[in-house]
């Protein structure tokens, strides 16, 4: 449509596509029903971390890549070293920044998985345990030094 110029109604139904008036998006209602307990939610966060993870360790890769074979070009230009540098350099950047977020997320669901007891021996005790040594999680919460002669060391 041009400025200055009147606007015919056909010309601004085949602007606006036929339509004189533009709606919102029809949007389905979906409801879908997901039942997940709380150990299961932490697993799959746990399993998105590491996924990211993955993909981190994916540009990496392929920012090494890209370097081998700016290398293999043999460039004399010194602008070439920079700017490959300065490519490699916003790449890392963003990564670490990437990195930090993850171990925030960790750090917070660490703190989630504790305050819960996934799958652990109820008696959370090593005297009330019924596993012959005590389990691992009766250990660890009742004797948080680490050693297993009842010192309750913190």
């Amino acid at each position: 449509m041009m400025k200055g110029k009147p606007v015919k109604d056909s010309e601004q139904k085949a602007y606006l596509g036929g339509k004189r008036n533009m709606s919102l998006p029809n949007i389905p209602n979906i409801t879908p029903i997901i039942s997940l307990e709380r150990c299961e939610t932490i697993d799959l966060l746990l399993s998105s971390i590491a996924l990211e993870e993955i993909g981190l360790s994916n540009i990496l890769n392929a920012e090494a890549e890209n370097l081998q074979a700016f290398l293999n070009t043999d460039p004399n230009n010194l602008n070439d070293y920079l700017k490959i540098n300065e490519s490699i350099n916003r790449t890392l950047r963003a990564v670490v920044k990437s990195q930090i977020l993850l171990q925030f997320r960790l750090e917070d669901i660490i703190l989630l998985d504790r305050d819960t007891c996934c799958e652990k021996c109820p008696s959370q005790d090593p005297d009330e345990c019924d596993e012959e040594p005590p389990c691992p999680d009766c250990l660890d919460r009742y004797y948080p030094c680490g050693c297993d002669d009842g010192c309750n060391e913190k």
